[in-house]
């Protein structure tokens, strides 16, 4: 198991060299999208309107932060349970999204989805979200204000700890 440090902007071109339980810090910028902003997606989608941010080779992190406390950016941004999103994630990676995180197992359909894409899945470690938000420098609400902490939050991370949960080959660190 290896360990290093990552960007967003070329975690496409390493995603064939992680592997299951190597341990990045990933730089760069991270969308929040939770149960009901990936709804109000589908929608747009649906009606062939813009989205919040562009899919192809974004990162999505399933994640409500708490309100902002003063003089940071961004209040607790811990993980939640991906499987909420299983509904929604191969339509999204199929459109070219790099990766999801989060915490917890994935479907057999997410998975064949992360294979066929070239993609990943990455776990943040869950109960830690205080310290998950030190590693983020900036948060930016770009969509669905009226959601509150599920809104669409435009994220920049700063060497955030995070490990290879499904590889590109769909390895999991959830089967023995």
């Amino acid at each position: 198991m290896s360990e290093l440090k990552v960007s967003t902007e070329n975690l496409r071109q390493i995603i064939p060299d992680l592997k299951v339980g190597d341990k990045i810090y990933l730089s760069g910028t991270v969308y929040t999208v939770r149960d009901a902003a990936h709804k109000r997606i589908f929608e747009l989608i649906e009606k062939g309107e813009a989205l919040p941010f562009p899919i192809e080779n974004a990162v999505i992190y399933y994640a409500g932060p708490t309100p902002t406390p003063e003089n940071m950016p961004i209040g607790s941004c811990g993980p939640t349970t991906s499987g909420r999103m299983d509904t929604f994630a191969p339509a999204l990676y199929n459109m070219g999204l790099t990766a999801t995180i989060g915490k917890g197992e994935r479907s057999k359909a997410v998975i064949d989805s992360i294979v066929k894409n070239n993609a990943i899945y990455l776990c943040a470690i869950g109960g830690a979200g205080a310290l998950a938000a030190l590693s983020i420098t900036e948060c930016e609400i770009i969509a669905f204000e009226d959601l509150g902490c599920e809104s669409v939050k435009k994220l920049t991370f700063k060497d955030f700890p995070l490990y290879v949960g499904i590889d590109s080959e769909g390895n999991s660190i959830f089967k023995n």
